[in-house]
């Protein structure tokens, strides 16, 4: 503050008076050496002293106007300065050395949301987050010791909302108080942190970061940009943008580029650059337009990251997604993408195209004696020689296991595909050495022209399978086209089998019951369970309406197996009904199911799902017509399922070219006669030489017999007087239902005829 005006006045006046004193004297010694002074009083003395208190007396007039005007400016001042003050638009506090708010205007208290009168007395510290406290003390030391400007910056925090402030102190008015301008720099600070961490971000992003101007001079890099690329900062500065170019793209590719640019305002998608030692990487770059006020683009930013690895990857994804891991041809996914463009082709230039569908002949017996490693050799060694028998244009994959599909384009006419089909097959058959063996195998191949065989690119694949069957049935080691009159047939086999999975899905097969007696005692022993179709809409069919169709095929498996099961539950039935009747009960097997490997295990599981069952009371009924590839292969597996307790019988004996092989090593318990010799041996001397010969066979072999189609009581009179007891047949009882069994029995009575043969 400034010092008291009435002191400064005081000792001006009293150096106006003493210069006046000495004007005042040196004056009237002037005039009384000039004697132009009158004098009027008579002593000298009083004369002067007359003469000082006028002069005196106007000085003091002079002095007390002086100071009225000096108390006025002096009140002015401090309206000023308390106007000053107050209303400053800067906030103004005054503090002790600890910190303690003296005074504050009205802008430092509406910046601590208080009131003066509250904050007088308290600690300004208070105010000061924690981190900033001791800042907020040192500068409290320094401003009051004075020596010049002294500042601050500091975070606050008021009901819970923090700023900034900045403190300057540059008045010190006793040395230990300090008066402090405080300014609120919150909008600053955040944008030098934003700032700051704008360039933390670009120096030490882990994406290169390029800024070029408009015309694609690098002007800045950040320190990924060089560890990715390999050119310095310096380096780098300077250059265009085009350095990094690693000529993988077309000029046009760029020339896009730049366009969207300056369309749109950005950029973004994978692009190929070079770095400084001459590598290629691939880069995922995002790249931004930079405006001025006026919407005119003054920069560009560049964002980049080496992506090359995952690139790679995703490449060795594709491969195995698209390629045979074994033989890298393509594979079905990448073949059907393939066919569908070709056929695309097709369609424009009017032209056909074949497809083949080429299966290895003899190749599973390669893999079943030399193993699979071996069979993998052949495999591509074939691979590698039917590819260089195809001509530029082609396309061969392997569909999977020992099977390919080669796509023929470009032809004109049929006969334009047989070359190259002829060097297929000669590629597959000549002979090849793996591991020191040589092997010679062959290829069936079907074959189907597009678009002749006007269907979609899976139906054209579909087609050639069923061709290259055909080539298989004729001989293998040879091509067939395609027949559509032989897909009908296909088709309709292909509906039937469906519609029988339908029906075993939905319940719809049911197990009739056929008795078998003996005709001389006439009791019941057993009975053969028959599978019957109860179908919706037709009614009740019998096997030889459904049957045929599922013959050779894996759903004849399923079906057997059905039968099996519901057999044992209805034998299980049966028991836990107390039922007096035989449990025995025989079902028929087909050579398909007959064969697997795994047969007896499935039995033995079908078995113990019906614990309460004993595996004696079922019979399985093999036909002798079976098509068995291994005797002794199925009389292992018989023998298997013997020792779990299970009976063998062999059905329509007689009928096949096998039947004294198949009596003599299969470890069949029965022989069944074929009803088609019983039903006329009273008619035809040569069925019933074969009737006698099964049963003299039979006996010799020790071996039960029973004659299955026994129409009339003529036909058991017969069969008795040949020494068969044992019988079945229409003429003793029809198939029936499960729950018509009891009744049945209760009323059977053999013929009076066969009692009289005893």
């Amino acid at each position: 503050m400034p010092k008291p005006i009435s002191t400064e006045l005081r000792k001006k006046a009293e150096a106006q008076l003493k210069s006046t004193e000495l004007r005042k004297k040196a004056e009237a010694q002037l005039k009384s050496e000039a004697g132009d002074y009158k004098v009027i009083l008579s002593d000298e003395n009083t004369k002067r002293m007359l003469h000082e208190l006028e002069v005196h007396q106007i000085e003091l007039e002079t002095q007390n106007e002086e100071l009225q005007q000096a108390r006025i400016a002096q009140r002015r001042a401090s309206q000023r300065y308390t106007e000053l003050f107050e209303f400053a638009p800067i906030a103004y506090f005054s503090f002790d050395l600890n910190g303690i708010i003296n005074q504050t205007n009205f802008r430092g208290a509406t910046l601590l949301g208080m009131k003066r009168a509250d904050l007088v007395g308290k600690q300004f510290s208070h105010f000061v987050t924690a981190q900033y406290r001791d800042i907020f003390k040192r500068f409290l030391v320094k401003a009051s010791g004075g020596g010049g400007i002294h500042s601050c910056e500091i975070l606050v925090q008021v009901n819970n909302n923090p700023f900034w402030l900045n403190i300057e102190a540059n008045i010190n008015i006793t040395g230990v108080n300090c008066f402090a301008a405080v300014m609120d720099i919150t909008e600053r600070k955040k944008s030098e942190i934003t700032q700051n961490l704008a360039a933390g971000v670009f120096t030490h992003a882990s994406e290169s970061i390029i800024i070029t101007d408009v015309t694609s001079t690098i002007i800045d890099v950040n320190e990924a940009f060089t560890g990715l690329t390999g050119y310095s900062h310096e380096e780098a500065i300077g250059n265009s943008l085009r350095m990094l170019e690693s000529g993988r793209h077309p000029p046009e590719f760029y020339y896009d580029l730049d366009q969207t640019l300056l369309k749109e305002g950005a950029w973004s998608g994978e692009i190929w650059s070079r770095r400084k030692n001459g590598d290629v990487y691939a880069e995922m770059r995002s790249m931004s337009a930079v405006c001025d006020e006026q919407g005119i683009i003054t920069h560009y930013i560049a964002l980049g990251s080496d992506i090359t690895q995952i690139k790679e990857h995703q490449s060795q994804l594709e491969h195995i997604a698209y390629y045979d891991t074994l033989t890298h041809l393509p594979n079905r996914v990448l073949l059907s993408d393939r066919l569908s463009h070709a056929m695309l082709q097709c369609n424009r230039h009017k032209q056909s195209l074949a497809v083949a569908f080429l299966d290895l002949d003899g190749f599973k017996a390669v893999n079943d004696t030399y193993g699979h490693s071996v069979g993998d050799e052949l495999l591509i060694a074939i691979s590698i020689r039917m590819k260089e028998a195809l001509r530029e244009g082609d396309s061969l994959a392997r569909f999977g296991g020992d099977e390919f599909i080669v796509v023929l384009a470009d032809l004109v006419n049929v006969d334009d595909c047989k070359p190259v089909l002829e060097r297929l097959l000669l590629a597959a058959s000549e002979p090849i050495t793996v591991g020191g063996v040589v092997f010679n195998v062959s290829a069936s191949i079907g074959v189907t022209l597009y678009p002749e065989d006007n269907v979609d690119a899976d139906k054209l694949m579909r087609h050639a399978d069923q061709a290259m069957y055909v080539a298989k049935q004729l001989g293998k080691n040879r091509y067939h086209l395609f027949d559509k009159t032989q897909d009908e047939v296909i088709k309709v086999k292909q509906a039937s089998l469906e519609a029988i999975r339908s029906a075993l899905a939905n319940q719809q097969f049911v197990l009739y019951y056929q008795p078998k007696v003996n005709m001389r005692t006439g009791s019941v022993v057993g009975f053969e369970a028959l599978i019957r179709w109860q179908h919706p809409e037709k009614g009740l069919l019998t096997p030889d309406d459904f049957l045929p169709a599922i013959e050779n095929h894996s759903m004849s498996i399923e079906i057997g197996e059905w039968v099996i099961d519901s057999a044992l539950a209805q034998i299980s039935r049966w028991q836990t009904m107390g039922l007096n009747l035989p449990l025995r009960t025989s079902v028929n097997i087909g050579a398909v199911q007959l064969q697997q490997p795994d047969f007896a295990q499935r039995l033995s599981t079908l078995l113990a799902g019906h614990p309460d069952v004993e595996p004696r009371y079922l019979s399985l009924e093999v036909l002798e017509t079976s098509a068995i590839n291994d005797v002794q292969h199925v009389s292992t597996i018989m023998n298997a399922c013997m020792a779990l307790g299970v009976n063998f019988a062999l059905d329509d004996f007689g009928t096949g070219y096998s039947s004294l092989t198949y009596l003599r090593q299969l470890p069949a318990t029965v022989i069944k006669i074929d009803r088609s010799f019983v039903q006329d041996m009273l008619t035809d001397e040569e069925d019933l030489a074969i009737v006698e010969g099964v049963i003299a066979l039979a006996r010799s072999f020790k071996r039960e017999v029973i004659a299955e189609g026994v129409e009339t009581i003529e036909h058991g009179t017969a069969l008795l007087q040949l020494g068969c007891e044992l019988a079945q047949g229409y003429g003793i009882a029809r198939p029936m239902p499960a729950s018509d069994i009891d009744a049945w029995i209760r009323d059977w009575t053999p013929d009076v005829m066969w009692r009289a043969e005893q």
